[in-house]
């Protein structure tokens, strides 16, 4: 073995073999300036034409120098200056002491490849023990870069290796690195051996270290390295060499739109995809995350899986993970760029593959496009569990760093450096903070031309697209979950459904910390103008969208129209439970602010500043600015202070208002142990618990009452804020009242209501709205117009005892009716009093008094006639033959009046009418 060492050695140094190599080498020396001014006798010529073996054209010389570098790696104290460089570290290491005594003369390999693990190990040591020096650690990368053309080379690897080879690579030709690629593609087999394995590790560390280690990848890129100045001389060679800084700097090459050799990219996809698949080959990974990944992702070491539970727990789903490690990740996860290309998240690939196989197999394999398919069809019946958690861990990522959506970065570059003073692709700023580009992207979005300077509309379309996204989970909104940490865990702990949590911070806005409030408020005003940010509610509602909205929703620019239809149609038999449901959130939502109301703010945004100035919810702004409507029409104003434009969407928003008591706050609240107690199973739409509190309101709470009462005399002065009124009398409404202002509609629908044609649910909710107003005067806008100067001339004592918001249980009508007894009262009042007289004469319920009173009698002596669907008389006429029976004086008193003001009433008819027979008799006389 000595013998043969020897003869090794003089075969590198021996004056008469270097010879040999000056001969057989000679035009190549020539071309190779380096070699050719190697001093003579030193070892140093072989050792250059090793270096420099790539370049060699001569056959001859090539297969000398072949030979010669096969000799040189069998050993490495033949290798050129490596004794001299790393004597010190061997010894320090003790990398020499490797089987003692044994005469493998293969054995030498385990010199190099323990000085090489102890360089990886070194860069994975927050605090290294032992350190390798500086000229070794360049002897080291320069050994492992020779032997990167052919694996025979790397002694230690080879003998590691030869059965693994045999396995998985037996038809890979050795040379340019080719039998390293492919036992790097099976690295993670369950038949590889963990010999081979751990020694393709720790190869794959080196590369991560200086990228020329790997052949392949410095043959292929080598060119656009040079052309991108990403081997500048001039920086470090640790951060020029370094893995990760060449793939960031060629991907920002391409991501610039530059062009880069497919060969090129073609290495840098598989390396990239090398680095996500072993966490270990990141020392900042091992250096930043060790105490995350012994604790939470112990035994995930392959595949990708250490890294994507690494991702998870970041998110927040199995614990806190610390700032540095979060940092490493994200660095990771530029320099993988696996965004760009889904294949290189391996982890990502096998769990999706079904998915993509089925939703996004129109796309080619490979886009990027195909990360946002996979989101398009999150919580689909398309997606699978598995699938979705490896997405949603990636995707927190590349949300945190708008330039990692490759198709985003693609289309809005130039809008971000326009407008948001963007770095370069592999340029950070300390001073921009995660999400600060795409937010601002996403305020641009939105602006009108006259607000300033927009988006290009690529642009927009791609910040559509991911806000989209976004809404599907709020850990991919940085800024949300940012600002919004300690408010989610104080009030959405619970809230763990998809979706949930954002709207339980919009349920909560008004309990949020300032910050949180900014942005939930932000993010809530962009939903109303754009509604299709609300990526499930969309799902839920694309039925009642198809058949209802589709034009709408067809528009590029929403502007509140979508959500506008699905409110008017929320009612309709193809709306589903789960639509219904988030159209309603979102209603309720709008009442915390004008703003979230994008039509309604963009109509009247400059009337609330003048005449609403310092409100905020929109109720307080609806009321404000209905009462300034309202103040001027019955003022006869010559100019409405309210914009034309305002008072139209004004309408609209009033008329949503009345479908859903939670819609306005202050009834709901005055009347939430009401609704409790005797409305509990009543379903809020449809204005169903309005009408419930309607009609048992002589059982509500005083507060309750009162607003209820406010309520309905709202409603009687303006009918078309009647929900429950318009509902069910809507095709009566166009039969009957086509032309009819919306303030007359229920005197109309009054008039129309004996009509042989008349709907019999429209004819009984007529007579409820009836019944309603004769309790009180005030809930009767014409009478009390026509009695405007009787009433306080007649009834004054009534007024003075009367209580504001409370029925006077027809006192007042009452009191008129003895005046009209009397002929004291004027005509037109008259004429309102006597058809209130004829109506209560066929249907007792619309005489209050007279119920009031006699409500015992009639459900004793007059049970059946009470019972009858239509109303006659039958009451009236039974309460007459049981007149003696009746011991109740109030009844008695109320029934004599009720059949004094009737009988005047049928004298002024047959009066009436008498004196048509007599003028018509005349008239024909005279013709005579």
């Amino acid at each position: 073995n000595h013998l043969l060492w020897n003869y090794k050695l003089n075969l590198t140094t021996d004056p008469k073999f270097e010879s040999v190599a000056r001969e057989v080498c000679k035009s190549t020396i020539a071309e190779i300036k380096e070699c050719a001014d190697e001093p003579v006798g030193k070892g140093f010529l072989v050792s250059c034409l090793v270096d420099h073996r790539g370049n060699i054209t001569e056959y001859q010389c090539h297969q000398y120098i072949t030979k010669m570098t096969a000799i040189i790696f069998s050993d490495y104290r033949l290798i050129c200056g490596f004794m001299d460089d790393c004597k010190a570290d061997i010894n320090l290491l003790k990398c020499g002491s490797i089987r003692p005594g044994e005469k493998d003369a293969h054995s030498q390999g385990e010199v190099v490849a323990c000085l090489e693990k102890g360089l990886v190990k070194e860069a994975e040591e927050t605090d290294p023990r032992i350190q390798v020096s500086d000229q070794c650690k360049k002897a080291i990368l320069r050994v492992a870069e020779l032997s990167s053309d052919d694996f025979h080379l790397d002694r230690h690897l080879y003998f590691a290796c030869r059965d693994d080879r045999e396995r998985f690579c037996e038809n890979t030709q050795a040379g340019e690195g080719r039998v390293y690629k492919c036992l790097f593609n099976h690295k993670f087999e369950e038949s590889m051996s963990e010999k081979c394995r751990d020694a393709l590790t720790t190869r794959q560390k080196l590369i991560a270290q200086d990228y020329k280690v790997s052949y392949s990848l410095a043959k292929s890129c080598k060119s656009d390295l040079k052309k991108y100045r990403c081997n500048v001389e001039n920086l470090p060679r640790s951060r020029e060499a370094r893995l990760s800084y060449l793939l960031m700097c060629l991907e920002s090459a391409v991501h610039r739109g530059r062009q880069v050799s497919s060969e090129c990219q073609g290495e840098m996809l598989d390396y990239r995809r090398m680095l996500m698949e072993d966490f270990s080959l990141s020392p900042e990974i091992i250096l930043s995350c060790r105490g995350e990944i012994e604790h939470h992702c112990s035994g995930l070491h392959r595949k990708g899986r250490t890294l994507h539970c690494l991702m998870k727990v970041v998110r927040g789903e199995k614990g806190n993970v610390g700032l540095n490690c979060q940092q490493a990740l994200q660095t990771l996860i530029q320099e993988t760029d696996p965004g760009a290309d889904y294949r290189i998240d391996r982890a990502l690939n096998e769990a999706c593959e079904s998915v993509i196989q089925t939703a996004c197999k129109h796309i080619r394999s490979g886009d990027p496009m195909i990360l946002s398919c996979l989101m398009e069809h999150l919580y689909t019946e398309k997606m699978v569990e598995d699938c979705e958690h490896r997405l949603l861990e990636l995707q927190y990522f590349i949300s945190r760093d708008w330039k990692l959506d490759t198709v985003l970065y693609r289309k809005c570059q130039g809008d971000a450096s326009r407008l948001c003073h963007t770095h370069g692709w592999n340029e950070t700023s300390e001073l921009m903070p995660p999400g600060a580009v795409f937010s601002c992207l996403y305020r641009h979005a939105y602006r009108t031309e006259e607000q300033g300077r927009r988006l290009s509309r690529e642009c927009r379309a791609e910040v559509q697209r991911i806000l989209h996204q976004r809404a599907m989970d709020v850990k991919l909104d940085p800024a949300l979950q940012d600002k919004c940490m300690i408010d989610l865990g104080k009030w959405c702990s619970e809230k763990t459904e998809t979706g949930q949590e954002l709207e339980c911070l919009q349920d909560h806005l008004d309990d949020l910390v300032s910050d949180c409030r900014d942005i939930v408020g932000n993010l809530t005003e962009l939903e109303s103008e754009d509604i299709q940010i609300e990526a499930l509610l969309m799902r839920a509602c694309e039925p009642i969208i198809q058949t209802f909205c589709h034009e709408v929703a067809d528009n590029q620019i929403d502007s509140g129209d979508l959500m506008e239809c699905l409110i008017q149609n929320k009612h309709q038999k193809e709306m589903n439970e789960k639509c219904a449901i988030g159209v309603t959130h979102f209603q309720l939502v709008q009442m915390k602010d004008f703003r979230f109301s994008y039509k309604f703010k963009m109509a009247c945004k400059e009337d609330v500043l003048k005449l609403c100035p310092n409100i905020k919810k929109k109720v307080d702004v609806v009321i404000c600015l209905s009462t300034t409507v309202r103040n001027d029409t019955l003022q006869d104003a010559k100019e409405h202070r309210v914009s034309l434009k305002c008072r139209k969407q004004l309408r609209v928003e009033e008329l949503e208002m009345t479908e859903d008591i939670r819609l306005e706050p202050e009834l709901y609240e005055a009347c939430k142990s009401d609704i409790k107690n005797y409305c509990q199973n009543v379903p809020y739409g449809n204005a169903q618990i309005i009408e419930c509190l309607k009609e048992i309101k002589k059982q509500l709470s005083t507060r309750c009452h009162q607003k209820v009462f406010k309520l309905q005399e709202t409603e009687m002065m303006d009918p078309e804020l009647d929900y429950t009124l318009m509902r069910v009398c809507k095709q009566m409404i166009k039969r009957f009242c086509p032309e009819a202002d919306s303030k007359n509609m229920l005197q109309c629908l009054k008039q129309n209501k004996n009509s042989e044609v008349m709907d019999p649910k429209c004819k009984q909710m007529i007579t409820k709205r009836q019944i309603t107003q004769n309790t009180d005067y005030r809930l009767n806008p014409v009478l009390r117009k026509a009695c405007k100067a009787d009433i306080p001339k007649f009834c004054q004592n009534i007024l003075n005892r009367a209580k504001d918001d409370t029925e006077l249980e027809g006192q007042v009508i009452s009191c008129l009716k003895l005046k009209y007894a009397d002929q004291r009262l004027s005509p037109d009042c008259e004429d309102q009093i006597r058809v209130i007289i004829q109506e209560s004469a066929l249907d007792y319920r619309l005489d209050p008094q007279l119920q009031m009173h006699c409500s015992d009698e009639i459900s004793s002596l007059c049970a059946e006639e009470a019972a009858a669907q239509e109303q006659t008389g039958q009451v009236e006429e039974c309460l007459k033959v049981n007149l003696l029976k009746i011991k109740t004086e109030m009844c008695k008193k109320n029934y004599i009046l009720s059949v004094i003001t009737v009988g005047i009433c049928v004298l002024f008819l047959i009066g009436l009418m008498c004196g048509r027979i007599t003028k018509r008799v005349t008239r024909e006389l005279k013709d005579r």
